[in-house]
């Protein structure tokens, strides 16, 4: 069997599901899996046009000359003509739920236009039970997704706790309203010494944010870092007090795994998938409850001890329920499911 792999989002600077398809074709090679890599590197991922015409016109015919047995669609988006069986991760249902405020024709595309190609798929895939219901519920009441928690990378079991003395908290994740940085904005203002560093591309919302942390005057506390390399986020989770995720969405929650995974005390947002990642091991606050943030981040500054054992009596579990090692094992499972039929 020979397996096709969209990893056209890996292409460039890599951040979530360009992570996930460069490190899912690693452990899939690890296993001994003939994995086609599919990319057009000289074509920006990012464009919207561009993407189309990667997910429709070259996609397929890459797929169909690559003399696979069956194409997983990794990206989230699927050809609407099929020229294998296909399989497709399905991240997410944000833009069903939680994208209003972008462009009608993305809207269009990556909710109703793909919710039409996911019914031709061979299989389902998603990253979490949360996600697969909101399949269910938003998009097909009779499909069964297969549930395939991703893997993070193995380099976080290996972080070296070393938290600086003077705290700051890390946030990990694209500037975007939903992952709602705005409210922890409202938190420094409550707890002076407090420092966050927000690590993750930039969109528009960006400038609501810092807009908040000027007219809070908290702007000297708060870094908007954009994309760092790997080595610098590696630091960065070796040196920080706290990760903090106060995202409204999420289809799996990568930011929280890999906490779990380095050993780094976490809050999470009570919402999504992350209810289902943190799995009642860490404190749980609503995305929006400003005051039940303050209580849990000064309730964890107050004990940084006790919070970093914590932390660390996790990570064995973390590490094996996002081990990279079975999440391939379960891919291949499907894949062969698919090339049988």
């Amino acid at each position: 069997m020979i397996v096709a792999l969209d990893t056209q989002l890996a292409v460039g600077t890599a951040t979530g599901i360009g992570v996930y398809e460069r490190d899912l074709a690693a452990a899939l090679r690890a296993q001994g899996v003939d994995v086609r890599a599919l990319a057009a590197p000289r074509l920006d991922p990012w464009r919207f046009d561009r993407r189309v015409l990667w997910d429709q016109v070259l996609l397929p015919l890459a797929a169909a000359r690559s003399g696979a047995t069956v194409l997983h669609a990794a990206s989230g988006t699927m050809p609407l003509v099929r020229t294998l069986p296909t399989i497709v991760t399905v991240h997410d249902l944000a833009w069903h739920r939680v994208q209003a405020h972008t462009r009608a024709y993305a809207r269009s595309y990556f909710g109703k236009i793909q919710a039409r190609a996911y019914r031709r798929a061979a299989a389902i895939v998603c990253d979490s039970c949360f996600s697969a219901n909101e399949y269910r519920v938003l998009i097909d009441p009779t499909a069964d997704p297969e549930v395939v928690y991703p893997g993070v990378d193995p380099r976080f079991n290996r972080i070296v706790r070393r938290p600086d003395e003077s705290p700051f908290a890390l946030v990990v994740g694209t500037v975007e309203a939903r992952k709602n940085l705005r409210v922890l904005v409202d938190v420094l203002a409550a707890i002076p010494g407090l420092r966050i560093v927000s690590v993750g591309p930039p969109t528009p919302y960006a400038d609501e944010v810092r807009a908040r942390a000027a007219e809070l005057r908290v702007d000297d506390r708060l870094e908007l870092r954009g994309y760092v390399a790997r080595e610098d986020l590696d630091d960065l989770y070796a040196r920080a007090a706290c990760a903090l995720i106060p995202s409204r969405y999420e289809g799996f929650g990568y930011a929280l795994a890999e906490a779990l995974c380095a050993g780094l005390p976490a809050i999470s947002a009570r919402s999504s998938s992350l209810v289902e990642v943190a799995e009642n091991a860490v404190p749980l606050v609503f995305p929006d409850d400003v005051a039940g943030w303050v209580d849990a981040v000064r309730a964890l500054l107050d004990d940084r001890t006790g919070a970093e054992r914590r932390a660390e009596l996790l990570r064995a579990n973390a590490s094996e329920r996002f081990g990279w090692d079975r999440a391939a094992s379960h891919m291949h499972v499907v894949y062969e499911r698919v090339a049988k039929r």
